[in-house]
């Protein structure tokens, strides 16, 4: 048995003890803060290379915009994978476990930055490639390819970031990597505009200003972890990947990262499809995209203050509680979303012509809002039972039913629908359809599972 010591941080926020419906938004909303600031890095580059670069404005937002399924993909799967180190951390914080918090501290740092240069290589050497094969137009191509290359350089730098995010998470400690991304985005906001408009750069501008700030907030977290309290400090000379932690991280992390994954795959086809319509079509989307990620980033908090609340509360044998968090993430998510929804959707015009003054471009983005918003309910619900499967370790099936949902349905949709009715609005319908099914299969597996009842028996035994 591992050795095991009572772990104090001023920080920690109690998630086994005293009420739980004032600390579910306490930890999800900066985590959705954390996340939106993340998102403005893309969407400031968007907005200034659209403003500024004169002529080739609106084939520079369409290159940034036609990037955002391919790092999309990259990030999911890697994001997934640090949720795995929240978990393993979460667990044994509820069973005061030191030894295995401390292990998988430094294993998960290691893997960010393996994993970063992994990736980095081959997406060096096949971008032109990989950009082409999603049929962009000639114009935009070149831009494209630039963003793409210049942003797989910061790639260790970006995931060491998520990682670490998620070992501040994994103690109840939102704030942290929200106030070092808030810093280091208005940086990139300055940045941006010194490349752009002083430097008179195009798409290599915004992209080497989102790497610059992406290290910093990565260094300021790094610095602040080594200098944390003791029992998720780090420490240089300790930084090596312990195999079986390593192998438990993968175990919960990598099918969750699959699962997000999948749905990067099937935007990747759909892009394809869109980047098929045009120019116009694609930076209408591209601009949508940066807007309705918004209310993805609230709903998706969520789900990962569910699955760190109930991996606590399962290490701890409070699997009462685990049923409860999932009762009242349900319903605190689907008040949070709502607003948020209205909000975007009422100011969404507004919102559409910070990034352009087309206002051909504007009318098609709105169209995408409104029908993107109108599957939001059935993701939303989706995202919150899987964070409580994964928060029981069970992420394999939760990664299967998304693939058959979500990717299966949208790729049939494209193939099969789309050819017969090639327009903008026949696309945005494989999102309310194939997000809807989704929620239903992953309803279907929580009742099958109820891991609240199956795990109870082991529990007691311990």
């Amino acid at each position: 048995m591992p050795k095991k010591t009572k772990l104090k941080n001023s920080k920690k926020m109690d998630m086994i003890n005293g009420p739980i419906w004032n600390k579910l938004p306490r930890f999800a909303l900066p985590v959705a803060a954390t996340a939106i600031l993340e998102q403005l890095f893309n969407a400031s580059d968007i907005a200034v290379v659209g403003n500024f670069t004169g002529a080739a404005k609106t084939a520079s937002v369409a290159a940034v915009g036609a990037n955002s399924p391919v790092i999309g993909l990259i990030l999911n799967l890697f994001i997934g994978i640090a949720l795995g180190t929240n978990v393993i951390i979460a667990n044994a914080i509820g069973r005061d476990d030191r030894e295995t918090v401390q292990r998988a501290v430094h294993t998960s740092v290691l893997t960010a930055i393996i994993g970063g240069f992994l990736v980095m290589i081959p997406g060096e050497i096949f971008a032109v490639q990989i950009l082409s094969a999603m049929s962009i137009p000639e114009d935009v191509l070149p831009y494209a390819v630039l963003y793409l290359r210049i942003y797989l350089l910061g790639l260790p730098v970006i995931l060491l970031y998520n990682f670490l995010s998620a070992v501040f998470r994994s103690v109840g400690d939102t704030k942290t990597p929200l106030i070092v991304l808030a810093l280091s985005g208005c940086l990139n906001g300055l940045l941006n505009l010194l490349f752009v408009i002083v430097l008179k750069m195009t798409v290599n501008g915004v992209a080497i200003a989102t790497v610059i700030s992406n290290a910093i907030s990565s260094i300021v977290l790094f610095i602040v972890l080594m200098k944390s309290d003791k029992y998720i400090k780090l420490s240089l000379r300790e930084l090596r990947i312990d195999k079986r932690v390593l192998g438990q991280i993968l175990e919960i992390g990598l099918p969750a990262g699959l699962q997000s994954a999948v749905f990067a795959i099937s935007n990747i086809i759909i892009q394809a499809a869109i980047n098929s319509l045009g120019t116009i079509v694609i930076a209408a989307s591209s601009a949508a995209f940066n807007i309705e990620v918004i209310a993805y980033d609230v709903f998706n908090s969520f789900s990962q203050a569910c699955t760190t609340f109930v991996g606590q509360n399962y290490g701890a044998g409070k699997l009462d509680r685990c049923k409860k968090t999932l009762l009242l993430s349900i319903a605190e998510d689907t008040i949070a979303t709502a607003v948020t929804i209205g909000l975007v959707l009422f100011s969404g015009r507004f919102l559409l012509s910070i990034f352009t003054s087309d206002p051909q471009v504007i009318e098609l983005g709105y169209t995408r809002l409104l029908l993107i918003f109108s599957a939001y309910t059935f993701s939303m619900l989706y995202e919150i039972m899987s964070g409580y499967l994964r928060g029981f370790g069970i992420s394999l099936v939760p990664a299967l039913l998304t693939t058959i949902g979500v990717c299966g349905t949208r790729v049939f949709w494209i193939y099969v629908v789309f050819p017969s009715s090639p327009t903008f609005k026949t696309i945005m319908y494989a999102y309310p359809i194939s997000l809807s099914l989704t929620a239903v299969l992953i309803f279907i597996a929580l009742l099958a599972y109820h891991p609240s009842r199956r795990f109870k028996g082991a529990v007691s035994a311990e």
